[in-house]
C-alpha cells in the first residue's frame, strides 16, 4: 500500500450504473457493468476520463449501494442517458462530489482490500476525522491488464470531514 494522505479532490463527472447488490455479487456486477458502459459511452458522445470506478453509499454491509461507470471529460445531459439500457442496473449520469478525502493506493489482489481500508480507518482515527456515507475506488490497474494481482492497482478514496491535519 502507498501512503495515506489527506487530500482535496475536484468534481468529476461520471456515467455510471447504480445498483444494491448482495456484497458477494460485487464481482459479477464489475463483470458485467465495466464493459458495458465502457461500450455505450461513445453512443453518449462521452470521452472516458480515465480508469473505471466503483462508488459505495452508505456503510459497506451484506447489502451493498454500488455505482460502477467511468470518469467522464464532460458532463452528460440526463436525457441522453435515460434512454439507454444496461443489464443489471440503472445508466445515471452522475459526478464524484468535490471532497476532502483520504486516498491510498492499495497494490495487490482485491481480496486483501479490506487490510488497506482498516489501515485507511485507523489513520482518519488517528487524525480525528470523520468518514462520510461514501466512499470510491477507482481501478488503475486490475485482471484486464495483466492476470498477476501482484500488478493490480486500486486508488481507495474516503472522504471525510474533520480538523486540519498538518504535515508529519
Amino acid at each position: 500500500m502507498d501512503e495515506i494522505r489527506l487530500i482535496e479532490r475536484l468534481e468529476q463527472p461520471t456515467v455510471g450504473v447504480r445498483q444494491v447488490v448482495r456484497s458477494d455479487g460485487l464481482p459479477d456486477v464489475f463483470a458485467r457493468a465495466v464493459p458495458a458502459v465502457a461500450q455505450i459511452l461513445p453512443r453518449l458522445g462521452a470521452v472516458p476520463a480515465g480508469a473505471p470506478y466503483a462508488r459505495y453509499r452508505g456503510p459497506l454491509s451484506e447489502a451493498v449501494d454500488v455505482e460502477v461507470g467511468f470518469p467522464v471529460v464532460e458532463p452528460v445531459p440526463d436525457d441522453a442517458v435515460g434512454s439507454v439500457t444496461v443489464p443489471g442496473g440503472e445508466l445515471r449520469a452522475d459526478h464524484l462530489p468535490a471532497v476532502r478525502a483520504v486516498e491510498a493506493v492499495h497494490a495487490g489482489s482485491y481480496e486483501e482490500l479490506a487490510t488497506t481500508y482498516a489501515r485507511m480507518e485507523d489513520w482518519v482515527a488517528e487524525h480525528q476525522l470523520a468518514l462520510l456515507d461514501q466512499s470510491w475506488e477507482i481501478y488503475e490497474a486490475g485482471p484486464e491488464s495483466d492476470p498477476d494481482p501482484a500488478t493490480w492497482r486500486t486508488r481507495i478514496v474516503l472522504p471525510v470531514t474533520g480538523p486540519a491535519v498538518g504535515a508529519g
